[in-house]
């Protein structure tokens, strides 16, 4: 191709190329793009300028709306009435198909508007029902697309300023449709040597460019093939000259064009010459571009012949292997593929055969290749050319054919005949068909089909008219014309040569035919001319076109997108697996750092046993054992050596020792008379054999008789009585039996089965086992209660208890009077049987009651308990007692010993026994009752005693519930609970509307500062959505993005605003320092700053959800996507797409993994579901650790938010204007703590208290200043750096040194508890050292605000208040001015052994509380809801121990110690009687989340009445 190119500069431009390349160039060269050719309207013909009209817009609204039905007819119809006709009609000029298709050339290199407009604007030609083409079927609901082409942006604004369309290449006849209209297209098409274009593997073929910008890489709609081959590339191909001499080539293209393109009528106009006028716009007008597409379109024929230089028409070859006499145009337009077209002599062949083949007539008629089969837009595959004709000129605004005439200075037309008499006599039935398509208003015919109608053999008076006017403009307005001799470009010579210049010399000089084989005028074929067409081509011998398909872009990605959408939502549960597993394990590291030493000491004790595994039945799956023989016992541990099972061996029991004997004889049977079965399985017979020959010198040391046999396997098995059978048993026992005693019917005993007399026999004869009744008791087989009762119970002695003996002890406990129970307790510890119990008796009893505290007193406290009561009831000279005096000593505690039960699991309490016999001591109690401490300060006279006596109107003794003796299960209604006080204030009777918005009124005020900080921060959101939803839906038009996508993009760029809003100030509720500075001041009075960690979670729930909605607008987004042509998709990503042809939009997976937004956004929906997944209160509990490290991919989430939105596909980046503030803010407060973390800190003091507290105390840091209740985050440097904890203070701000009590509920506090462990050896204490981030405030230091603080700790969360507490006793001792007049402190804890450390500050409290500021109240929930003999008996000793010695006999404290959980409603009830002037009561807790909840519960409903307010603050750990 090289070559040939370098031949036809020779002959076209001589020797001035060694000219050129010897001297530089001295004239102005022409630009690429069009501009200043015109030296005072520089934009004038440049690409991108507006088309210049001859005659004025004629649009509906006069704007830019074009015409249309019902005032013009249906393009389709028009054009099957107007432009149908027969093919094979041979042009009137002959005209030649060379001709036709370089006009087309011509047209594309003048014009071009075929690039749709933005935003996408359609004019859709609907098509007939029942066209035989595109609606066979009758549906009538087929649709055309037709997109508007682009316009000039400034035009289009009012009628004096229509829409104009812009001209996409330069409006010069300068060979811009072949090297483009920029310099770097024209490069793309340079090889830089030897001044040739470049090729591409074939030498014979321009380079296929990889930019769409190209003209002949436009790929095929169909396919998206692209190429240089086929018809629709082979121009470029072949007219293309060489370049860098562009500016002395390029005026043939004028010169060939011009003389080709103008019709014959006009010649003669067109060859007069007035030279250069600089004042004359050639801009293309819309007229011209109609007219020209138009006339050509009747001009082309349905086939094209392909000949040699020989003049032998050459058969074609069909895709179907099949051959016929020439190329059908509707099936070889696009095609790349075509195998008659893929070398460089097919090409020559084509132009032969083109040159030789006359085109159609001049006439209104178009093949049905150009009428039905053209190639369509978007998803069509097919069109109708001539109707997409008719709807670019409305959308041009081209006038009416009259007004069209009457603007250019044509005689005005009246009648349809005289658009054309010769049409009007040979087929007069089209003018009156078109005539009632337009109502026979002959104003109403639109330029184009009249213009039309004109032609015969020439265009029409119209068409000529038109295509004059502007070749004229555009010879006599062209600056670098080349006839200009003004312009000094060419000499007279070379302006004769350029003139004398054909297209027949440009095809033989860069073409392989014989100059022979063409005719001098390309243009035409005349007799003589060589190589005549066969025949005129028609539609008969050809190939029918290919009918009609409507594509699918989305076809075979419908399961790909839902694979993609599904793997989308599986990310918070891939994300859930993950935080689970890693709970598990967190969970196993932790259980095994808590069971190391537990194992160790085990493990001492359990050495020598054998492994196995224990069959439990057909049911459940066997587990693996340890079978350890101990003097009168066999244990069975599990693998954590946690003991599963004691069987006792004590004479004179038989045990029978049953083996199996088959199937590899590795069974073993253990039963034992009165228990369940032990089926043992082994790996070989020599481990069973082990263990028998051990079992069996057990069993003769301990003196048993044992007998031994064999069984087959299955028989073994079948033989053994489970655990589950036994259980079964055990429930017909029970039940049986508290069917008895409760006197409950024997169809209330529950469903028996079957066989139920063989079941019940069965049962009744049963015994239980020590460690079965120790399990109905709910206690350890160990325990010396356990031992008292069941010695007592087990009359024969034999080691178990029968139905009989169980239920005479059942029943005294159930229905027996107090002198039964006591007596009954009596013979239980009356060890020696002598009638006597004994100091030393009374104080196991009392061991034996205290067991289930945890034996919290030791032998000291006991005995100085005993002495007391002794002392009390004058028995202080006695060393035993009768039983009459043990009942004496009891005398006081009457009611309490009646509604004494044992508490057997199975049986219910009823809830009016709870009520009565709760132990909570209500604080207004004290008034009528005072406390020891208060009695001894404010002595009462006889009087007030006997007054208060009457007032409460307490039950006596005397008068017991008759009803709950009787029965359970029976409501009991013969008394009330006791009310400890009245209320003071009148109570109104109110309308449950009243109390409803009594209720409301009490909750705004309240929360207020919450609700009001809620309503702003969800104002702004809800504010930034709507304004950007308001913006698409109604306001963002111009962009077509709402056309496109109206409810995706109105979703996600809506929640888009608010996310961006809600992810970057969520920042400020986790700016600690700013949050403790800013709480005290006065913005505290407005906005809640103790709140900040719930409006994170908040905050971050709303944003997650906003983010799924978000998620699903955009998956919608990339679904329209996806189905939308590219020409639609270049006017909404101008950015990443360009218009070049083909309409294959991209695919989703494209949208989601290929481009910046949609990879960051599947990125960002992965970090938030590990986040949100980790962050939540089950795993964040479990996996602490796991939640701080996943959280800090914040960073990794802000990063990717600002590039997932800067990208700016669809709008401007906004997220920095939310985001910067906050992010210098937040950086701000992070390098403040930064400045206190990285300083360490020395511990002082480390100790390890019970229940896995650690108490740290360390160096307080310079200027370190706080107040009691706030908190501080610690890294302990043997641990990391990098994990902080946060944990309350302990020390009061007054403190030299700083303390932490810090529980051991994790593998961090635990390896803590370690590392801080006293050293075994006599060394020096030398530990770890600490960083310190704080301190930060909390709601607990408002304590001092209120004039009555109510502080509720539960667990470790008493930690605040100690703290508080020491704080309040300091100033105190100093006459310091506190707000606060009265404290009460509610200690909620599971025994006070737990938390010790902080019984010793309370007594440091009340030893220095002068002012009875303090009221301490500890409840001990681990003997809550037990009313039973062990419960109502340490009632008793703690009631008389705090009555003698005024202090508690668990605590050793002076406060009151109450069994069970505190009752907080009646609790702050009790607290508006005392307080009845306080309008406001603070309360403050922390600790567990059921015991806040329930705190929180209690002030909602006191708060629900017109009373004393309760304010809560709380924290939960």
């Amino acid at each position: 191709m090289g070559f040939y190119l370098a031949l036809a500069w020779t002959l076209l431009v001589g020797s001035w190329t060694a000219m050129g390349a010897q001297n530089p160039i001295s004239w102005e060269v022409q630009r690429f793009d069009g501009w200043y050719n015109n030296l005072m309207e520089h934009r004038w013909g440049s690409k991108g300028s507006r088309l210049q009209r001859l005659v004025p817009a004629s649009y509906a609204d006069g704007v830019y709306q074009p015409l249309g039905e019902p005032h013009l007819p249906n393009p389709r119809k028009l054009s099957n009435t107007a432009m149908r006709g027969p093919a094979g009609q041979a042009s009137l000029r002959n005209r030649t198909v060379l001709g036709v298709f370089f006009g087309y050339h011509v047209l594309s290199d003048l014009v071009s508007v075929e690039t749709p407009g933005c935003p996408a604007e359609f004019l859709n030609i609907h098509i007939p029902p029942g066209d035989p083409v595109f609606d066979p079927d009758r549906r009538g609901d087929v649709v055309l697309p037709f997109q508007r082409s682009r316009w000039d942006p400034e035009t289009g604004r009012s009628p004096s300023n229509p829409r104009d369309l812009s001209n996409e290449v330069t409006g010069w006849l300068d060979g811009s449709a072949i090297y483009g209209s920029s310099h770097s297209w024209s490069d793309a098409l340079r090889s830089f040597s030897g001044g040739q274009l470049a090729s591409g593997p074939d030498p014979a073929f321009p380079r296929d460019a990889q930019s769409p910008l190209l003209m002949w890489t436009a790929p095929d709609p169909a396919t998206g093939q692209r190429g240089p081959r086929g018809l629709y590339g082979a121009g470029p191909a072949v007219v293309p000259l060489p370049q860098p001499v562009r500016a002395a080539a390029g005026p043939r293209a004028p010169a060939v064009g011009g003389r080709g393109a103008v019709p014959a009528r006009a010649q003669e106009g067109y060859r007069h010459l007035p030279g250069y006028r600089p004042f004359l716009d050639p801009s293309i007008s819309p007229e011209f571009l109609a007219a020209s597409e138009q006339f050509f379109s009747t001009l082309v024929p349905p086939g094209i012949y392909m000949r040699n230089a020989s003049c032998h028409f050459q058969e074609v070859i069909r895709t179907n292997s099949s051959t016929s006499r020439a190329l059908r145009v509707c099936n070889s337009y696009w095609s790349r593929k075509h195998p008659n077209l893929q070398r460089a002599e097919d090409v020559d062949a084509l132009l032969l055969g083109m040159a030789s083949q006359i085109a159609e007539r001049e006439d209104h008629v178009v093949v049905e290749d150009v009428l039905d089969f053209w190639p369509g837009p978007l998803k069509f595959s097919r069109t109708d050319y001539l109707a997409a004709c008719l709807q670019r000129g409305r959308d041009l605004g081209l006038p009416s054919y009259t007004k069209a005439r009457a603007a250019l200075g044509l005689a005005p037309v009246t009648r349809w005949q005289d658009i054309n008499p010769a049409l009007s006599q040979n087929n007069h039935t089209v003018l009156e068909a078109i005539a009632a398509l337009y109502n026979q208003d002959l104003s109403r015919l639109e330029l184009l089909p009249g213009g039309l109608l004109e032609s015969h053999g020439d265009p029409g008076p119209l068409f000529s008219t038109i295509v004059l006017d502007q070749f004229l403009r555009l010879r006599d307005g062209d600056r670098y014309w080349f006839e200009n001799t003004r312009n000094g470009l060419f000499t007279e010579e070379e302006i004769a040569e350029i003139r004398n210049t054909s297209l027949w010399d440009v095809l033989v000089a860069v073409t392989r035919m014989n100059p022979s084989a063409l005719q001098p005028n390309v243009f035409f074929w005349h007799t003589g001319d060589p190589c005549p067409q066969p025949r005129q081509l028609g539609t008969e011998g050809l190939p029918a076109c290919v009918p009609s398909i409507v594509r699918d872009y989305f076809e075979g990605s419908g399961f790909g997108f839902g694979v993609t959408i599904g793997a989308l939502c599986c990310f918070p549960l891939v994300s859930l697996l993950s935080a689970w597993i890693v709970a598990r394990l967190r969970r196993r590291n932790f259980k095994r750092l808590q069971g190391q030493d537990r194992q160790s000491i085990m493990s001492e004790k359990l050495v020598g046993g054998v492994e196995a595994l224990e069959w439990q039945g057909h049911k459940e799956p066997s587990r693996p054992v340890l079978v350890h023989l101990q003097p009168g016992q066999i244990c069975v541990v599990d693998g954590r050596l946690s003991v599963l099972r004691t069987i006792q061996l004590r004479p004179p029991q038989q045990v029978n020792l049953i083996l199996s004997g088959n199937r590899g004889r590795r069974a073993l049977l253990l039963k034992i008379p009165k228990e369940y079965d032990l089926v043992l399985l082994f790996n070989v017979e020599e481990e069973r054999q082990v263990l028998v020959d051990n079992l069996r010198a057990a069993l003769k040391e301990s003196g048993l008789r044992f007998q031994e046999w064999e069984l087959r396997e299955q028989e073994l098995m079948r033989a053994a009585v489970t655990r589950e059978q036994r259980s079964h048993l055990l429930e017909t026992f029970f039940r049986h039996l508290f069917s008895q005693v409760l006197d409950i019917d024997q169809a209330d005993a529950g469903t028996l089965p079957l066989d139920s007399s063989q079941k019940v026999r069965e049962a009744l004869t049963c015994e239980l086992s020590r460690a079965e009744f120790a399990e109905s008791l709910g206690l350890k087989p160990q325990d010396m209660f356990v031992e008292s009762m069941f010695s007592l119970a087990d009359k024969d002695g034999n080691g178990y208890l029968s139905f009989r003996e169980f239920l005479d002890i059942l029943v005294v406990f159930m229905k027996g009077s107090p002198e039964e129970k006591s007596r009954l307790m009596f013979r239980m510890y009356d060890f020696d049987g002598n009638g006597l119990i004994s100091k030393d008796e009374f104080i196991r009893m009392l061991r034996s009651f205290i067991e289930i505290s945890n034996n919290c007193l030791s032998k000291d406290q006991l005995t100085e308990v005993v002495e007391s009561m002794f002392r009390e009831s004058g028995f202080q000279d006695k060393e035993e007692l009768t039983w009459e005096d043990f009942h004496f000593m009891l005398r006081d505690h009457d009611s309490e010993l009646r509604f004494t039960q044992l508490c057997v699991k199975g049986v219910e309490v009823p809830e009016v026994i709870k009520d009565l016999c709760r132990r909570a001591s209500y604080i207004s109690q004290e008034k009528i009752c005072p406390s020891p401490r208060v009695s001894a300060r404010c002595p009462h006279s006889n009087a007030d005693v006997e007054w208060t006596a009457q007032r409460l109107k307490c039950p006596m003794d005397t008068d017991p519930p008759q009803e709950i003796r009787r029965r359970f299960g029976k409501k009991v209604t013969s008394f009330q609970p006791l009310l400890f006080t009245e209320a003071h204030r009148e109570k109104f009777q109110r309308s449950r509307r009243h109390q409803t918005l009594q209720q409301f009124k009490r909750f705004i005020e309240n929360y207020r500062r919450h609700i009001g900080c809620v309503a702003v921060f969800y104002a702004i959101a809800g504010g930034l959505f709507l304004e950007r939803a308001y913006y698409y839906a109604y306001r963002a038009h111009h962009t077509g993005i709402t056309d496109t996508t109206r409810v995706g993009i109105i979703l996600s760029r809506g929640t888009a605003a608010s996310i961006s809003f809600m992810f970057s100030y969520i920042l400020l509720t986790m700016c600690r320092n700013l949050i403790t500075f800013l709480r005290e001041t006065f913005l505290h009075r407005y906005v809640p700053f103790d709140a900040a960690v719930d409006f994170h979670r908040l905050i971050a729930s709303t944003a997650i959800i906003l983010t799924v909605l978000h998620s699903a607008g955009h998956v919608v987004n990339v679904y329209l996507f996806s189905i939308s042509p590219l020409s639609v998709l270049s006017c909404l990503f101008p950015g990443l797409f360009h218009d070049d042809g083909s309409e294959f939009p991209q695919k989703y997976h494209w949208w989601f993994f290929q481009t910046v937004p949609g990879l960051t956004g599947v990125l960002l929906l992965l970090v938030l579901a590990i986040m949100y997944v980790f962050a939540s209160h089950h795993f964040r509990r479990h996996s602490f650790r796991g939640f701080w490290l996943t959280h800090h991919l914040y960073i990794l989430l802000y990063v990717l938010l600002i590039i997932h939105g800067s990208f700016g596909l669809i709008q401007l980046p906004r997220f920095h204007i939310f985001f910067l503030v906050p992010a210098l803010i937040y950086v701000g407060d992070k390098l403040v703590s930064l400045s206190r973390k990285k300083v360490e800190i020395s511990v002082v003091k480390a100790e390890l208290l019970p229940s896995g507290v650690t108490h740290l105390q360390f160096q307080r840091p310079q200027g370190f200043e706080y107040k009691s209740g706030q908190w501080v985050r610690i890294a302990c440097l043997a641990l990391g750096t990098t994990e902080y904890h946060p944990f309350t203070l302990t020390s009061a701000p007054h403190e030299d040194t700083l303390s932490l009590h810090i529980r051991a509920a994790g593998p961090w506090t635990t390896r803590l508890r370690e590392i801080y462990s006293p050293p075994t050896g006599d060394g020096c204490a030398k530990y770890p050292k600490l960083y310190l981030d704080g301190p930060f405030g909390e709601g607990h230091q408002e304590w001092h605000k209120f004039e009555v603080s109510v502080l509720v700790g539960g667990g470790i969360g008493v930690t605040p208040f100690a703290s508080i507490l020491k704080d309040l006793v300091f100033k105190s001792s100093v006459s310091c001015h506190v707000f606060c007049k009265k404290i009460y402190f509610i200690w909620v804890t599971r025994t006070q052994r737990q938390f010790e450390w902080l019984a010793d500050i309370i007594r440091e409290v009340e030893e220095n509380d002068c002012q009875d500021l303090v009221s301490v109240h500890i409840y001990i929930t681990q003997l809550a809801e037990k009313f039973d003999l062990r419960t109502t008996m340490l009632y008793i000793c703690e009631r008389h121990f705090q009555k003698v010695l005024n202090r508690s006999l668990f605590t050793g404290l002076r406060s009151v110690t109450h069994f069970g959980r505190p009752p907080f409603e009646p609790f702050f009830k009790s607290l508006q009687e005392v307080h009845p002037q306080v309008r406001k009561i603070g309360v403050f807790s922390c600790g567990p989340p059921g015991m806040t909840k329930n705190v929180e519960k209690a002030c909602q409903l006191i708060n629900k009445q017109d009373r004393t307010h309760f304010s809560h603050h709380y924290e939960n750990f």
